[in-house]
């Protein structure tokens, strides 16, 4: 019985350190010049990375501001970056997951990480 309880107990602390693992999808403002702040939003796909940041964004001002945009850049940083285009490197990802769908095993080689959004805002009072 005690060698089954510091199993499960072992089990379920890998299983809680293992989630803690992720990476974040976003990062915490850095305020800059001017009242003026940056936050970067990561994400599989560019509306995921934007949404991530303007979330982001929308943490740093509050409920009683709304994030006033003045500079927006999102760019490709996955595993195919620098070796085809972005719209090739999306059709090569399409064809390993239909492939591993077929053959039972996931090849997807996109990650959570793949495009990055980083957002420079004001915040202006409602």
């Amino acid at each position: 019985m005690k060698k089954l309880t510091a199993i499960l107990a072992l089990s379920t602390t890998a299983l809680f350190l293992t989630a803690c693992a992720s990476n974040p999808t976003q990062t915490l403002a850095i305020q800059k010049a001017d009242n003026q702040y940056e936050v970067t939003g990561l994400g599989k796909t560019q509306i995921i990375a934007k949404n991530n940041a303007i979330v982001a964004a929308n943490n740093t001002c509050g409920k009683k501001a709304t994030p006033v945009v003045n500079n927006e850049k999102t760019e490709y940083n996955g595993a195919l970056k620098g070796v085809v285009d972005e719209e090739t490197g999306k059709m090569i990802t399409a064809a390993a997951g239909v492939l591993g769908s077929v053959i039972g095993k996931s090849n997807g080689i996109e990650k959570d990480t793949d495009y990055q959004t980083t957002l420079t805002f004001s915040c202006k009072a409602n």
